[in-house]
């Protein structure tokens, strides 16, 4: 059956994809003939009605590109393949090459209809086109029984000419009238009513499929495109993620999705597999190089992920408080909650509970207290980034000593030195001074300075937890007793600051070594604030 045909159910848009053709002329997003095919077979999957698969005329390898797509997807079931052509017989004559081998071929040609185009580009008169168009749908209907006619710049063309125009394309034996904003200039109310004229006004109207084609200069491309739909289109010019010409073309997801989505208001429907959005959204990117903005409309990273704690707790209580549509439909397996420092307690409670960790209700708010804390240095807070922080906050040993604050400067010239301030057993305070060959070597030492046993450092290893700059770094280290090699102890430590985290490491390892060694909380060594003047140790005392 025709695609024509089709469109005699009056409550069924054809999704025209442009992908191949109109998206491949974005800067930097030329693709290979086999990368084509992929595509062309996806969009096939997908449900599109029409795959405009290229512009034969323009390169050896594009004509072979769309012969190959037309040989191998255009089968009795699948998709229309069309091919572009300018109002020039050797393009109709190329493009009827390409597309023969379909089972249901198209050939699109077009010619500019606005003054502006036809003074400086075309240097021809009305009349001129007029003709032309006449006589070129005409030489394609011959080789081609379905036959698209579009007037390029019609936004910015006289209506009345565009009257004459098309009705001469019909009678010439045009199956399909296109009309593109081909530079986004129109408003979704010029464009309704554009289109309502041309209906109404233009001989032979109800004989054809009327289409859209409309550009994003002006952000305003799926609202035209919807515009026109509402005004009679059942054809839907579109391109995969938007790309295209400067800002892109109409997003196949946005129409598509918007037509699902509000079925009931609008009383339209489509034939593409909802489910497939998402796959063919991410091929297209990873074959032409583009990629999709985080929040680009439902296929971007960011269109069901959810960050604010009170968006989170309604999409937790039920989805349909903050998502018009689910993942599911589009190709996802499920929404995200971002955590990070807008996130609220019932979320992270949730992601707890989904890796496995079994908090009451005073672990979660200390857990949280940190996750916050640690959300004010870092954007997004990854799984293993909780992992991490759980486990420092409850895995580990004891805090007979804590780290309360920690200052270290280094460089050159100069001397690594730290100065670490450590809550004790019972909750004073200690402060500990030292120099050291780096910074983390400094750091120990500040804190040798404060907690027994003197040790000796054998393992120190770190790494990163996630990616990026704000990455958690993960430390740990092994240490020994440096009077009794046999008793050893180890910790991990994690932050966003790589010196933090060495010194969270270290204390934990001392920490345990303690704890283990002695079952009782240790006693501290003499540091300066827990010392009065008269009792500062002389020089020879400490080896100086």
């Amino acid at each position: 059956m025709q695609s024509h045909e089709r469109s005699h159910h009056m409550n069924r848009v054809l999704i025209f994809d442009t992908t191949l053709r109109d998206g491949e002329q974005s800067p930097g997003a030329s693709l290979t003939s086999p990368e084509k095919l992929e595509i062309a077979r996806q969009l096939s999957r997908l449900g599109v009605d029409i795959i405009e698969a290229g512009f034969p005329a323009a390169s050896p390898d594009d004509l072979e590109a769309v012969h190959r797509i037309a040989s191998e997807v255009g089968t009795d079931t699948g998709p229309v393949i069309a091919g572009l052509a300018r109002a020039h017989p050797g393009d109709i004559d190329r493009a009827w090459e390409a597309v023969r081998p379909a089972a249901r071929p198209r050939i699109h040609t077009f010619i500019a209809t606005s003054d502006l185009h036809l003074k400086h580009k075309l240097r021809m008169t009305r009349s001129e086109v007029i003709e032309r168009a006449r006589e070129m749908v005409a030489y394609a209907r011959s080789l081609c029984d379905d036959v698209e006619f579009s007037p390029e710049d019609a936004g910015r063309s006289d209506p009345a000419f565009l009257v004459e125009v098309l009705g001469h394309a019909i009678e010439a034996g045009a199956t399909t009238l296109n009309i593109p904003d081909t530079v986004g200039y129109m408003t979704p109310d010029e464009f309704s009513r554009l289109l309502l004229h041309l209906r109404r006004e233009t001989s032979g109207a109800d004989h054809v499929i009327w289409s859209v084609h409309c550009h994003d200069d002006l952000g305003l491309a799926t609202a035209n495109s919807l515009a026109g739909i509402q005004a009679g289109a059942r054809q839907v010019e579109v391109t995969i993620n938007g790309i295209g010409e400067r800002a892109g073309n109409t997003s196949l997801e946005e129409v598509v999705m918007t037509l699902h989505t509000r079925r009931q208001h609008l009383g339209l429907d489509t034939g593409i597999d909802t489910t497939q959005i998402i796959r063919t959204s991410r091929m297209v990117a990873a074959y032409t190089g583009i990629g999709v903005p985080p929040n680009k409309a439902v296929v971007g990273s960011n269109a069901f992920a959810h960050e604010a704690g009170i968006h989170q707790d309604g999409i937790l209580k039920h989805q349909g408080t903050y998502e018009i549509m689910t993942p599911e439909t589009v190709g996802l397996d499920r929404s995200r909650l971002i955590l990070g420092k807008h996130s609220g307690r019932h979320a992270f409670r949730i992601r707890l509970e989904e890796l496995g960790f079994d908090l009451d209700e005073d672990a979660v708010e200390i857990a949280f207290h940190a996750f916050k804390e640690l959300a004010d240095r870092k954007k997004s807070i990854t799984d293993a980034d909780i992992e991490a922080l759980v486990a420092d906050e409850f895995y580990g040993p004891e805090e007979i000593f804590r780290l309360a604050d920690l200052q270290v400067t280094c460089g050159r010239p100069g001397l690594p030195t730290a100065t670490v301030r450590l809550i004790g057993p019972h909750e004073e305070e200690h402060i500990g001074v030292a120099v050291g060959s780096g910074p983390v070597d400094a750091v120990f030492r500040s804190i040798d300075d404060i907690v027994e046993p003197p040790v000796t450092l054998v393992e120190y290893t770190v790494h990163s937890i996630t990616e990026g700059i704000d990455a958690l770094g993960n430390v740990t280290v092994r240490i020994v007793d440096a009077r009794d090699p046999e008793h050893s102890g180890s910790g991990h430590g994690a932050d966003t600051d790589i010196i933090i985290a060495s010194a969270k490491a270290y204390l934990a390892a001392k920490n345990r070594m303690i704890a283990h060694a002695t079952g009782t909380r240790p006693e501290p060594t003499e540091t300066r604030d827990s010392r009065s003047d008269g009792d500062m140790p002389r020089a020879d005392e400490n080896g100086s």
